[in-house]
This record gives structure tokens, C-alpha cells and sequence, in this order.
């Protein structure tokens, strides 16, 4: 497996093409604006700077990850003799089975086809197409080229042979592969997000404020950063969509999304991304200065 394309520009996709070109494959970076295939190239020559600079990369690895590189506005063009496919468009269920259908007539029939979906089943995805045998979710960790955790999630008719490869091929990335069955959130948001939906619960019934909720999770739970911060960064209408996705799919009440979170995503108060969430991210991406008042 040599040839990787990666649909998506953004932190998901530009991460995951920097990840796989790091590692000497050859990536085709795919996204339909021109603008966002720029920036997500400034984005991991920027990332790059940074590894040169704490020292565990050279110039010459720089280049010659960047050089493994070559974006694409034409999905049909970008998966030409590709190995295999990674999709990491936004999370919405009609855009990724487009997106699969299309890759599925695109594609040759030996291809696999993944998805970094945070939440959407896979079995739905894969139904879509004519290789469901061939259709698996690799759901890599933000930031991708730091984050070891990879979860391997299976469809209800991925092939045995397929989840081998895939799981050999994140070790080769030197991520640490889990494999996991294709249930709404899988491991990682199933747990995660029920989480963040009770911190913002528990800021919205007024128990306490945004910063001190957020230190009792990192000093009493040991947490690198609080449930709300690290919703931020996440992004908030990211986190809807996957606490929609669990309900809809388990239809139990604990999964309902906060009304608090909802109404803050109808505001545009998105997180780091749109520059205010829980916190405001004007001034620093860091969550100095609580922006949010009851």
C-alpha cells in the first residue's frame, strides 16, 4: 500500500495527509476549494516548522514530506491508482454518502475506502457502495500528527483481510490502532461526549462557572484540559452533531444534547474555530478569557 488519498483539507485532512506523508507514502490531497487545499498546505508547512524547531525532524524531512504531497480539486482525478481512500469531509451523513458513492464508481475495485468519522456508522456508509468488504472508519486523534490513537471500526460486512491491513498500516504511521464494532460514537465519543454534555449541563443549571468546572475536571481528574476547553477545540457544532447522531441511534435521553450547547451553535459560538466559544480566542487560541455569560 503505497498510494493514499485523503478527501478533506481541514485540521481532520491535512492532518491525516501530513501523518501518511511523514511516513514516506505518496498522498493526494483532494478538497474542492482551492482556498482550503492552500491553507491546509500552510497548515502542515507550519506544523513541519514547529517539528524542525523542537528538533525531531530535519529540513531535508520537511521537504521531502511536503514534496510526498499534491492536491487536487477533482475527487475523480485525486483517487486515480490510489491504495486507499481516506474521507475526512464534515460530518454530515448525506455529504459522506455522496462522497462514497462517488468514490465507489471513481475508484478501482481493489481500493479501500475510510472514513475519519467521529460518529456516523459505517455499516450505513459502506451500504452505499458495491465493496462493503472494503469500506472501514479509521478515526484518528486530533491533532493527527501527535495523537497515537487511531479506533478501527468495523462495518457489519468490512472483511477480515481489510481490518489486518488497515491495522498494520496505522502501526507503519506509529499510531497504536484499537479496533472497535460500529455502534453511534464508537469507544472514544461514546464516552467522551456524554461528558462534555454534562459539564455544559451542569454550567447551564448554574452549579459553576466555566473556569471552575473546567479545574475540577483538570486538578481533581487529572484531565490535560477541561470538558468545556476541550469542547472548544473540538468545536461545538462538531459535538452536536455526534451527540445527535448517538441519539438518534440509541434514542435515549442521555444523549440529548444541552440546550445551552444548542443555542450557542445557532449563535455561531463555535469555539477556537469562529473565536468564541466557552472562552474567547480573539486575543490567544488559549483559553484564557472566559467569553461565556449566563
Amino acid at each position: 500500500m503505497k498510494n493514499i488519498a485523503v478527501i478533506g483539507a481541514g485540521t481532520m485532512g491535512n492532518g491525516i495527509a501530513h501523518t501518511f506523508a511523514q511516513s514516506g507514502f505518496s498522498v493526494k490531497l483532494i478538497d474542492i476549494s482551492e482556498k482550503s487545499l492552500d491553507k491546509g498546505m500552510a497548515t502542515i508547512a507550519a506544523n513541519l516548522d514547529r517539528m524542525v524547531a523542537k528538533g525531531s525532524i530535519t529540513e531535508e524531512d520537511k521537504a521531502k514530506t511536503i514534496g510526498n504531497i499534491i492536491t487536487y480539486t477533482d475527487i475523480k482525478d485525486g483517487v486515480v491508482n490510489a491504495d486507499l481512500v481516506v474521507e475526512a469531509a464534515t460530518e454530515n451523513v448525506d455529504l459522506k454518502l455522496k462522497i462514497f458513492k462517488d468514490l465507489d464508481g471513481f475508484c478501482e475495485e481493489k481500493t479501500i475506502l475510510a472514513t475519519n468519522t467521529s460518529s456516523i456508522s459505517i455499516t450505513q456508509i459502506a451500504a452505499v457502495t458495491n465493496r462493503q468488504d472494503k469500506v472501514i472508519g479509521m478515526h484518528f486523534m486530533n491533532p493527527v500528527p501527535i495523537m497515537k490513537l487511531v479506533e478501527i471500526i468495523r462495518g457489519y460486512n468490512t472483511s477480515d483481510e481489510v481490518t489486518k491491513q488497515i491495522m498494520e498500516l496505522s502501526e507503519k504511521l506509529g499510531k497504536v490502532p484499537v479496533e472497535v464494532n460500529d455502534y453511534p460514537g464508537f469507544v472514544a465519543n461514546r464516552i467522551l461526549m456524554p461528558m462534555i454534555n454534562e459539564a455544559i449541563e451542569t454550567l447551564y443549571n448554574g452549579v459553576a462557572g466555566v473556569y471552575e468546572i473546567d479545574t475540577v475536571m483538570k486538578l481533581g481528574m487529572a484531565h490535560p484540559m477541561g470538558p468545556l476547553q476541550l469542547a472548544d477545540f473540538i468545536g461545538l457544532d462538531v459535538c452536536l452533531s455526534i451527540l445527535n447522531v448517538m441519539y438518534d441511534g440509541f434514542k435515549n435521553p442521555k444523549y440529548a444534547p444541552c440546550p445551552l450547547l444548542v443555542n450557542m451553535v445557532r449563535a455561531g459560538k463555535l469555539g477556537v474555530k469562529s473565536g468564541e466559544g466557552f472562552y474567547d480566542y480573539s486575543e490567544s487560541k488559549k483559553a484564557e478569557k472566559v467569553a461565556y455569560k449566563k
